[in-house]
């Protein structure tokens, strides 16, 4: 027994050490910087056989802290050779958290290559005494030909949100759709059946402020006479991103040469936002009141989970947060809050100072959490009289009052990761 007790206790500590060594690698790979990379751009679509290949590489920080000193190395494999071995490994330097970076690199596909797929590789690292971290993407060279004579057109699109705010992540989905009526058509006295091949599709911003987050979908094999399919694209808008409508390229590779398309794509951004606006007097009679205000999306599109929060120093307000949920463009709503005056309040109200009231309006608009806030909104104290009709109040002091002059502040919340 004791043999086996003395066994049992360095085993036990040996699996506690283990343990609390994959514990804390966990956690530091967790919180370290992680670096995700992405083929953003082949261009052109598919490479071309004994042409230059320009590829346009996204790299990401998905991780917990910033790294230091990014490299990006891409390692050409035959037949794909490098302009100049001195390009590559590029420098894209410090990274922060959430933060994309993207840099060009030139291929040359030789002139021997076969049609087909073939791999590449690209490795990143974090810092300077960083290990490299490797991954293989696949190119396509050449264009298959196929004898079917389906046609594929674009037949909706849809943006989740419907119009993006600076700063805003979402997706853009196409809705492409074979446009043959029969099995089967007759062309010269031949017969050919009437599918529709999807060998690529990619999606290209046209404007700065736009990054697509996807590669390019491939070999989506085969569409019927009238079927249809959906591809979503991820996106993101820059902080500084132009408002208007931002045009996107969506490049179709269909059953051969002359069955490629390529198609604009909307994309619109808008920074109108919900405004808050007093609709009556901000006065506080003997420490109590009721403040009502007008709360209305601005916005084209609708926004979710609005809610209007009010704070002033020595108030207590009733509810604390006034939760709306979902607004439609243009639509209006009147809330109200019963404030009530705590002990710093009844001391400044003697001295008729007008409180500083600030409101914040948070919503989401898609999956991207806003906040307005605005400030410089003024509660005046007042005293009713004693002695006469409680309606009264000390003369002059209604003029004080000031309200519907609130600067408009705005910020974003950061999005929280998927």
């Amino acid at each position: 027994m004791t043999k086996i007790k003395n066994s049992l206790v360095p085993l036990v500590l040996s699996l506690l050490l283990i343990s609390s060594f994959f514990v804390v690698s966990a956690s530091a790979s967790v919180g370290g910087p992680n670096l995700k990379v992405t083929i953003v751009e082949t261009n052109p679509y598919p490479a071309k056989i004994g042409e230059y290949l320009n590829l346009t590489v996204q790299v990401e920080n998905i991780g917990g802290n910033k790294a230091d000193n990014v490299d990006v190395e891409i390692v050409p494999q035959y037949p794909f050779s490098l302009d100049s071995q001195a390009n590559a490994v590029q420098n894209i330097g410090a990274l922060n958290p959430g933060s994309t970076a993207t840099k060009e690199f030139y291929l040359f596909v030789d002139k021997n290559a076969q049609k087909g797929v073939r791999s590449i590789d690209i490795r990143t690292k974090t810092g300077e005494d960083s290990p490299w971290s490797e991954k293989s993407f696949d190119i396509r060279i050449g264009t298959e030909t196929f004898d079917s004579k389906g046609t594929v057109e674009l037949k909706e699109v849809t943006s989740d949100p419907l119009v993006f705010m600076p700063g805003d992540r979402g997706t853009i989905t196409v809705t492409l759709t074979n446009t043959a009526t029969t099995p089967t058509v007759t062309i010269g006295g031949s017969d050919f059946d009437t599918n529709a091949r999807i060998q690529a599709a990619v999606l290209r911003p046209l404007s700065d402020g736009i990054t697509v987050l996807d590669a390019p979908y491939e070999d989506m094999g085969l569409l019927g006479p009238g079927d249809s399919i959906k591809l979503t694209f991820n996106v993101k808008v820059a902080e500084d991103a132009a408002e208007g409508t931002h045009n996107l390229e969506l490049a179709i590779e269909g059953n051969s040469f002359d069955y490629n398309s390529r198609k604009n794509i909307p994309l619109k951004v808008d920074s109108s936002n919900v405004k808050v606006i007093t609709s009556k007097e901000l006065t506080m009679t003997d420490g109590k009141a009721t403040v009502e205000f007008d709360v209305a999306n601005t916005h084209p599109n609708e926004f979710n989970s609005v809610s209007i929060k009010p704070e002033a120093e020595g108030v207590k307000f009733y509810p604390a947060e006034y939760f709306i949920g979902p607004m439609n463009p243009d639509e209006l709503f009147t809330i109200e809050f019963n404030a009530v005056a705590d002990n710093l309040l009844d001391n400044r109200r003697k001295t008729s100072e007008p409180m500083n009231m600030t409101l914040s309006a948070s919503y989401g608009n898609g999956i991207n959490r806003h906040e307005n806030i605005v400030s410089n909104m003024y509660i005046q104290p007042i005293e009713a009289t004693q002695g006469g009709s409680s309606s009264m109040v000390i003369p002059g002091i209604l003029l004080v009052v000031i309200a519907g002059a609130g600067v408009l502040i705005y910020k974003k919340k950061k999005q929280s990761k998927k």
